[in-house]
């Protein structure tokens, strides 16, 4: 318990140290742009809007602690460099909010809603405004990815870090798109195996939260061994993966404030969560009947949402959920055992992150 609130604070002081880092890179964006088109100006502003309204910073921190723990010394210049995955980030955020049609994110409006409302004011019908939101938000994803991309072109690393960290970064982004594909593929289909849910899991979060990250910091500290690129990847796939799960967790029994998004958005969107494969697998008729009928409806009642809840309470897809995220958490954790830290700090960080992955309730 007490590595798990020493990493939350050692997460808040990072993500304190990156923002304005964040801004004063977005505002010089800006400034440029001035000289370009009003357009541009217009969409960073959305995207800085966006990128500085909330989020914990997990990513650009894990970077930086594997950065430490790769032997890197130089804290000023590698949390410049970790804005790269944090701007990579909101990149995968602007595009998948347009794949789950989320309408928020953080507490705000999320880009393609921003951009929806303002096809309304050019008199747009509905769907042509909302088919302009999505067109926009697409090629203010693809800005933000420029930008990430742009920033380690910049950063003052040798010239064969520099390339190192441009492979690794469309590395982690390469390895994302196969699992949000999945995720369309199985919600589209209506259907999931367990095998597929994990492998989407690995895919979509654990290779790019955690082990894209911490390699990345690793590449940016020039380190070179593959043994200690191999133990943290044994200690992220597995956290990875119960971060996804307690993801899923907290969108349908999370509170709609502290998450920033609506609770039960899964549920509108249909997505074939662990919680909804096991509710299928071990309900009986009535309860499978009605996780069919709820999942994927697009007027979803407060009542509905309490209805899916307990079927997913009644049938011990909840107690499975959690039982494993607890698993893999201990599975990350003993694969610390394996690393030899050249940094005390980072190895604290990564054991209370681990610990407070199966606590968190936002």
């Amino acid at each position: 318990m007490e590595h798990n609130l020493q990493a939350i604070e050692m997460l808040k002081a990072y993500k304190k140290r990156l923002d304005p880092f964040l801004r004063v890179y977005l505002s010089s964006k800006m400034a440029q742009a001035e000289k370009l088109d009003p357009l541009a100006v217009r969409t960073l502003e959305i995207i800085e809007r966006f990128v500085l309204s909330g989020g914990k910073r997990l990513r650009p921190a894990l970077t930086y602690y594997g950065y430490l723990a790769g032997g890197g010394e130089d804290s000023e210049k590698i949390v410049e460099a970790s804005m790269a995955i944090e701007l990579a980030h909101a990149f995968l955020l602007i595009h998948d909010d347009i794949i789950d049609r989320d309408d928020t994110r953080h507490g705000i409006e999320t880009v393609h809603e921003t951009y929806r409302s303002w096809g309304k004011k050019l008199k747009l019908e509905e769907g042509e405004a909302v088919h302009f939101g999505n067109s926009m938000a697409i090629t203010a994803g693809d800005y933000t990815h420029a930008m990430a991309n742009e920033i380690l072109y910049d950063i003052d690393f040798t010239p064969e870090i520099i390339l190192n960290a441009l492979r690794k970064i469309q590395k982690i982004v390469s390895h994302t798109i196969p699992g949000e594909m999945l995720d369309i593929l199985m919600g589209a289909r209506g259907s999931s195996t367990e095998e597929e849910i994990i492998r989407m899991h690995e895919g979509k979060t654990a290779r790019y939260t955690f082990e894209g990250p911490l390699h990345f910091g690793c590449i940016l500290a020039g380190h070179e061994n593959t043994e200690l690129f191999d133990a943290f990847s044994a200690y992220s796939l597995p956290v990875g993966k119960a971060f996804q799960i307690q993801d899923d967790i907290l969108g349908i029994f999370g509170n709609e404030i502290k998450l920033g998004k609506s609770v039960g958005a899964d549920i509108i969107e249909g997505k074939q969560t662990l919680l909804v494969f096991k509710a299928l697998q071990n309900g009986d008729a009535r309860q499978v009947g009605e996780i069919k009928r709820l999942l994927g409806k697009r007027d979803l009642t407060e009542s509905e949402i309490g209805d899916f809840r307990n079927i997913i309470r009644e049938t011990g897809s909840l107690d499975y959920s959690l039982k494993l995220a607890e698993k893999l958490v201990a599975t990350s954790l003993a694969a610390l055992k394996n690393i030899e830290f050249k940094n005390n700090e980072a190895k604290k960080f990564l054991e209370g992150i681990a610990e407070y992955i199966i606590k968190r309730e936002v």
